[in-house]
């Protein structure tokens, strides 16, 4: 008589990859100042999914700081390519926007996506307790307009995943993933860097 044997595959999931970087307060303060003088010169910013709080213009990608930032993570990001397993030989990957959102006392970002992109990201450059959790949604729409009462909530039946961000915390996922930002509702602010990458054939 033959066992019964069960398997289960997770079938077009949707990765998100959390790393936490060394060094991370030397580097902190470093472009804790360079994104203050960006406000600084420019107080008014930009409005995109930003509610109240200050959305910067794109970095200066070949300024020194950001320079410094991207080489700290690299080695994230690497991880990510080996394990979507895509071809980094024939292809070159371009950060094509880079940019730093700060959040004051009530401030949130509404729901979004980063489009034209294949990966993008957050990184916490000051995450003070209780100042906004970034928030996931299940991108298949047929399971978020209908499902059933759930005995114990899981991974396979949660329609949203959410983040609590932490300094020198990065967080990398697909740029077709909506996601948002619960209101800071702390006293201090939120400062986060983020920026989007794709891969274009050489």
């Amino acid at each position: 008589m033959n066992k019964e044997t069960n398997k289960l595959d997770n079938i077009f999931s949707s990765p998100i990859w959390i790393s936490q970087i060394s060094n991370h307060k030397n580097l902190n303060s470093k472009m804790h100042k360079f994104i203050k003088d960006m406000q600084k010169a420019d107080p008014a910013g930009l409005t995109k999914s930003n509610l109240k709080g200050w959305h910067s213009n794109d970095f200066d990608l070949d300024a020194e700081e950001p320079r410094l930032f991207v080489n700290s993570i690299s080695s994230s990001l690497n991880q990510v390519f080996i394990d979507m397993g895509w071809d980094t030989e024939n292809q070159e990957v371009k950060i094509t926007s880079m940019w730093s959102i700060i959040n004051k006392k009530n401030s949130t970002n509404a729901r979004h996506i980063h489009s034209n992109n294949y990966i993008s990201a957050a990184y916490y450059v000051k995450a003070p307790d209780k100042c906004g959790d970034i928030v996931f949604h299940d991108p298949r729409s047929a399971a978020v307009f209908r499902h059933p009462k759930i005995s114990t909530p899981n991974k396979l039946n949660s329609n949203v995943f959410t983040i609590e961000p932490k300094d020198g915390c990065l967080v990398l996922f697909p740029s077709y993933l909506h996601h948002s930002v619960d209101s800071n509702r702390s006293d201090d602010e939120r400062i986060v860097i983020s920026f989007n990458i794709d891969l274009r054939i050489k």
